[in-house]
């Protein structure tokens, strides 16, 4: 028996192990990646959502209220670890969807009061370049104000 077969493989199982890796490892880990950062960006929405609606709804006037629902939303997506920079809070009538905003609507904050809040987050996917930023995550919440509370 000869061996010279044998030694003709030798070091081939490194060769396509290094192929597998950077053809089909590389392209999952950047779809998890991918999958990651939208999916951090559409909790990050929803969050400030809650948070802002929160705020506005429990503020004495319309003016502190949008104050502290920014403020509520910036921390809400911080606490997501996305860019805070990139967070839109739009107000809208009740029965309106986020997708028909324009961001015109204020609430009165009177009693009973029913308002949506919406936010905006722009997502970043990892390696692509800033420009890119047409993915966005949006998420609404729905406050009804206290039936009583001094007006």
């Amino acid at each position: 028996m000869s061996r010279e077969g044998e030694d003709g493989e030798r070091g081939s199982a490194i060769v396509e192990f290094v192929f597998i890796a950077v053809v089909v490892f590389l392209p999952l880990v950047y779809l998890v990646a991918g999958f990651s950062a939208v999916q951090r960006g559409v909790f990050a929405a929803d969050a400030a959502a809650r948070e802002a609606g929160r705020a506005m709804g429990s503020a004495p006037d319309p003016a502190t209220g949008e104050t502290r629902a920014l403020a509520a939303a910036a921390l809400a997506v911080q606490d997501q670890s996305v860019d805070a920079t990139d967070v839109r809070v739009a107000f809208v009538p009740p029965g309106v969807t986020c997708t028909a905003t324009n961001g015109g609507y204020r609430p009165a904050l009177a009693p009973g009061e029913e308002f949506g809040v919406c936010v905006t987050v722009t997502v970043r996917v990892p390696l692509l370049p800033d420009f890119v930023d047409a993915n966005t995550a949006t998420g609404q919440f729905v406050v009804e104000r206290d039936r009583y509370v001094d007006p």
